[in-house]
């Protein structure tokens, strides 16, 4: 039955170190996705930042270009103008040669200029002439000059249009960018809210999982409350351990040396000592419900072998056990079945700075277990370490 209860106890721990292992392997995938969204979203975002520089630079520059050409422009139409006005005033000229021609003509018809003033007349339109020639020449110049303004400004118009090309181009590619970026932000969003829901989940398991452990520890303190209520039922009327609330009695008083035959006069000691004690077990309620056995242990020093000494201490428990049982204590309350004598040498002797105390380590130790002690005992020891 003891082995049976050991490993239900067993199984239970498994069942909560498993339980710990897998919210510890929970937590570290939610935090990796995290960490890989946010790693995504930043790579996403300096990409997009990347391409926004770009753009913006081969804008600039085309407003640069767009500036310059329209400077140029200006020029050629101030270039234009100041030709109109050569060939309006080379059209006068012309008209007023025209005229002088006419007025010679008619002058020398009809008046019959003397021909020194013919002559004068004539050095006059040649250096009308020359001055036309000249101003042809000038015209000739503007007007190779226009045609390679005109040239400079369609290959400009066509580095322009080049240019319009290139900024449709990209816009399109920018258009398909967007495009992506508004796909992967819609499934960026979609996985945080898996992760959100995931998150939400998690808070709840943990809030589960911190209201178990507080009922655990709850549990796991009963012991402690036993101890006090044993401190403060007893008092000093009986030797009663500090930490593990167990009733200590020196075998010197309960048995010769190296008998396992209990002393006649040391019954009636054992008896009070031990009503008192286990009295104070089953009549408090806030005890008797989780009580689970009451154990009786011998303990020896450790001369001799350990063999030996766990026969010995054996027999002394199983000797106090056999007395107990004859008790109508026992019978009254029915309390038999939570009975149980086992030995343990010399593991468990007592030491003053590191030395062992011989005669306090032989004794006879009456003890209480609760319910479920070693799996609560295990699982407070791995959340507290958790």
């Amino acid at each position: 039955m003891f082995n049976k209860k050991r490993n239900n106890n067993n199984e239970n721990t498994n069942f909560w170190i498993s339980y710990a292992d897998l919210m510890a392997g929970l937590l570290f995938v939610f935090i990796l996705l995290i960490g890989a969204i946010m790693v995504k979203s930043t790579i996403l975002k300096n990409d997009i930042n990347k391409k926004n520089t770009v753009l913006n630079e081969q804008s600039q520059t085309l407003i640069e270009q767009s500036t310059h050409l329209v400077n140029m422009t200006q020029k050629l139409l101030i270039k234009d103008d100041e030709i109109n006005k050569l060939k309006n005033l080379l059209a006068q000229r012309e008209k007023s040669l025209q005229n002088t021609k006419e007025n010679l003509i008619i002058s020398n018809n009809t008046l019959k200029l003397k021909s020194d003033e013919i002559e004068k007349l004539n050095q006059l339109l040649l250096a009308q002439n020359a001055k036309v020639d000249s101003y042809s020449n000038h015209i000739v110049m503007l007007q190779n000059l226009t045609e390679e303004q005109n040239r400079t400004l369609k290959q400009k118009e066509l580095d322009l249009e080049a240019y319009k090309n290139k900024i449709v181009l990209l816009s399109n590619s920018m258009s398909e960018q967007n495009d992506k970026l508004k796909l992967n932000e819609q499934k960026l969003l979609e996985l945080l809210k898996a992760v959100d829901n995931k998150q939400t989940k998690y808070d709840e398991l943990l809030a589960k999982l911190q209201a178990q452990k507080a009922q655990i520890k709850s549990l796991t303190g009963i012991k402690l409350k036993v101890i006090a209520e044993l401190k403060s039922s007893l008092g000093d009327k009986i030797n009663i351990d500090k930490k593990s609330g167990s009733l200590r009695l020196a075998s010197n008083i309960l048995f010769d040396k190296g008998s396992s035959t209990l002393k006649e006069g040391a019954k009636n000691e054992l008896k009070e000592n031990f009503i008192n004690y286990v009295d104070t077990l089953i009549t408090n309620k806030n005890i008797a419900d989780h009580l689970d056995k009451i154990i009786i242990e011998g303990h020896t020093d450790s001369d001799g072998s350990y063999l030996y000494n766990l026969n010995l201490s054996q027999q002394r428990a199983y000797a106090v056990m056999n007395y107990l049982l004859t008790l109508d204590y026992i019978k009254e309350h029915n309390i038999k079945d939570k009975l149980v004598a086992s030995g343990r040498s010399y593991l468990d002797a007592i030491k003053v700075n590191g030395v062992e105390d011989k005669d306090a380590s032989r004794r006879i130790e009456v003890k209480f277990r609760l319910k479920n002690e070693d799996a609560m005992y295990e699982i407070e020891r791995i959340l507290d370490a958790n």
